[in-house]
């Protein structure tokens, strides 16, 4: 599926208006539509209107009941994905101000129980010293001292014994230089600690740790509702069930190849007194 940032703002409205089209060329009513396909006929007209985006699955149960033939299924599927999918750049998050990003982040921790966090290159503000964070925001713009005192005020989060937390790095996003050597090694102890709290899981992934899939991306699943992925130059949003659980398959895979407790913490105490020394 390409993603065309601009084919992502359409596809909602592309995508019921094909719906509704469909169901009218099949000859059903609205209610014979959702009884063939047992979707409430009040969700079937809201995903008509624009005003619900129903999952692939949904679309494939109206798709089932419509008798649609096999290219329209491909074409009307592939839409759903994208319209379940959206896009959000960094030069529009700068503008709107990265106090906003925080609060949106925050919203998103607020309403989710587990947490898993994928981090291949830096280490996660929900785990990271004031140091790290005012260094990690060194190419943004805007007030930085007030969005780290919102990343601090979010950490309370990993307190909440009603949470939980995965995070799984690997050794070079521990050991990326982003501050001087000893508080480089105040931040891997930092890590050290909070990985004895009852909510939070810490996996590290040591280079040389064999495994068939890249660390391609950082990101993100809450539940088992939502991603998120990081790039260079936004994040990517997925609500589809069949991408979030995709995501799932490679959180789970990395999971079961990452080092965790004791022997975490011997990792990296090693990596810290590297620093020291």
């Amino acid at each position: 599926m390409t993603l065309d940032p601009d084919q992502l703002g359409r596809s909602k409205q592309d995508l019921a208006e094909l719906l509704r089209n469909l169901r009218l060329q099949a000859g059903l009513t609205g209610d014979r539509l959702a009884a063939r396909c047992g979707i409430s006929q009040s969700k079937i007209s809201k995903i008509e209107r624009g005003k619900a985006t129903p999952s692939v699955v949904d679309v494939e149960r109206i798709l089932g009941a419509l008798d649609a033939p096999r290219d329209i299924i491909r074409e009307t599927t592939s839409l759903a994905r994208i319209a379940n999918t959206e896009w959000q750049d960094k030069r529009s998050s700068w503008r709107r101000g990265i106090e906003k990003r925080q609060a949106e982040l925050s919203s998103l921790e607020a309403a989710a129980s587990e947490l898993r966090y994928f981090l291949p290159a830096m280490i996660t503000g929900l785990l990271a010293t004031p140091e790290y964070m005012h260094a990690s925001l060194a190419n943004t713009t805007g007030d930085r001292t007030a969005v780290v005192n919102r990343k601090i005020e979010r950490q309370a989060l990993l307190y909440d014994e009603s949470k939980s937390f995965t995070f799984i790095l690997t050794e070079q996003a521990v050991r990326w230089a982003m501050l001087p050597p000893l508080a480089m090694a105040m931040q891997i102890d930092r890590l050290a600690s909070l990985s004895h709290h009852p909510s939070v899981r810490l996996g590290l992934l040591p280079i040389g740790t064999p495994l068939t899939r890249g660390p391609m991306n950082t990101f993100t699943i809450y539940d088992d509702r939502l991603a998120t992925v990081e790039t260079f130059t936004g994040r990517i949003v997925f609500r589809d069930s069949k991408d979030i659980c995709q995501h799932l398959e490679i959180f789970t895979l990395f999971e079961e190849n990452a080092v965790f407790g004791e022997a975490a913490r011997g990792l990296l105490a090693e990596w810290s007194a590297a620093y020291r020394t």
